[in-house]
């Protein structure tokens, strides 16, 4: 179970958010009211005004505290407004914003390839929110989707992962395709992006979906780039190091998101995942320790989800413990830093979370000798009593 079981589906002017799981009898809707016109004359006087900002960046805050929103809610600027004021007020000192969703759409206005005819949430006046938040000494992250990338695969389907039987483009069981993570001139589009965001003022750029396909007819799944010679991990490794190298120049710090078993778990779950792969290409690592994520039984829990400190404490220990067992394998000091900092859950899935449930995860990152943590709700709506008062 991932990400995709909470996903943002949205449809012509009005945006309708959908959280889907298979434990879930119906989505859960939150719906905004969105003009065209109004969004035309924002686009052009935003553009004026991003003319003028300067972009600006932001040291990375320690210890880090974020949360996440999609394009949807950056373009809603009484949502927006909200939740900047929530980060304002509580121990909150960044945000994640999506730059690139699931689907392949791009937040802000482009020209890239197979993004013009997208209908969707473009944030017309992006570059000045991200001025904004930096005034409020906000830290801004950008999500950037990877290889799960609907879009995309539509227009390219040469560099999408096949099907066997067809020859036609694979899709797992949502109908979502994946770029083949062996297709290289894809890379250079990642970068692209990296850098134009970098450019608008985002602090640090965040990969999420890095990975191999896992839901779907697997047997059906055919990767006409990448290398049978190479394993998955090996991929994705090279993947890594092409962005790292690509990027070194910007100054744009890195992060990744991994499943939460890459810290438990010593192979790759078939997606080509290795903790141990990531940790030396990019600044910060975060797994996605939701506790309602982890199979029944898991460590003895009868529901993973109703254990939320012991998931999360047992899960980013063991992280810790193999970060530094590498570090010290690469000559680094047993007190190095740590890179880790994990997603924690905000939404009710598996069970109810409350100001407890939400407030003992970021209690068992501290008590697993980390800092920093960022809080996940696909609804965009989060838990103030959990948080601290400024």
């Amino acid at each position: 179970m991932d990400r995709r079981q909470q996903v943002l589906a949205w449809s012509g002017g009005i945006a309708l958010l959908f959280i889907f799981s298979a434990n879930f009898a119906a989505p859960y809707f939150t719906q905004v009211n969105y003009s065209a016109s109004l969004a035309l004359d924002r686009l052009a006087s935003a553009g004026n005004e991003a003319a003028e900002i300067p972009a600006t960046h932001l040291s990375t805050p320690e210890p880090l505290k974020a949360l996440y929103i999609t394009s949807c809610v950056a373009g809603t600027p009484s949502w927006r407004s909200e939740l900047k004021a929530l980060i304002e007020t509580t121990e909150l000192n960044a945000i994640v914003i999506d730059i690139k969703d699931y689907t392949g759409r791009v937040s802000f206005p482009n020209d890239y390839p197979g993004t013009g005819n997208q209908r969707g949430c473009t944030v017309s006046d992006l570059k000045v929110f991200v001025s904004e938040l930096h005034a409020s000494n906000i830290y801004v992250i950008g999500r950037i989707s990877v290889f799960q990338d609907l879009s995309y695969s539509t227009f390219f389907p040469e560099l999408a992962v096949k099907s066997l039987s067809t020859g036609d483009v694979w899709r797992d069981r949502k109908g979502l395709s994946f770029v083949d993570v062996g297709a290289k001139p894809y890379w250079d589009y990642i970068v692209k992006i990296s850098k134009d965001a970098y450019n608008l003022g985002f602090d640090e750029l965040n990969y999420d979906y890095v990975r191999y396909p896992s839901d779907g007819n697997m047997q059906d799944v055919s990767y006409v780039w990448s290398n049978a010679s190479t394993t998955k991990p090996e991929m994705l490794e090279s993947f890594f190091a092409y962005l790292r190298d690509s990027l070194a120049s910007s100054g744009a710090k890195l992060s990744v998101d991994l499943f939460g078993m890459t810290t438990t778990v010593e192979s790759d779950m078939g997606i080509g995942q290795l903790l141990e792969k990531a940790l030396p290409y990019f600044d910060y690592v975060a797994p996605m320790v939701y506790p309602s994520h982890y199979p029944p039984t898991w460590n003895g829990f009868v529901n993973p989800a109703e254990y939320p400190y012991e998931v999360v404490k047992i899960a980013m220990s063991r992280g810790r413990e193999r970060e530094v067992i590498l570090n010290i394998a690469n000559g680094l000091a047993t007190s190095t830093p740590s890179k880790l900092r994990p997603w924690l859950q905000d939404f009710n899935l598996g069970a109810t979370y409350g100001p407890d449930k939400v407030r003992a995860q970021i209690q068992a990152t501290y008590d697993s000798g980390l800092t920093s943590w960022m809080v996940w709700s696909a609804a965009n709506k989060y838990t103030k009593e959990a948080l601290l008062p400024e």
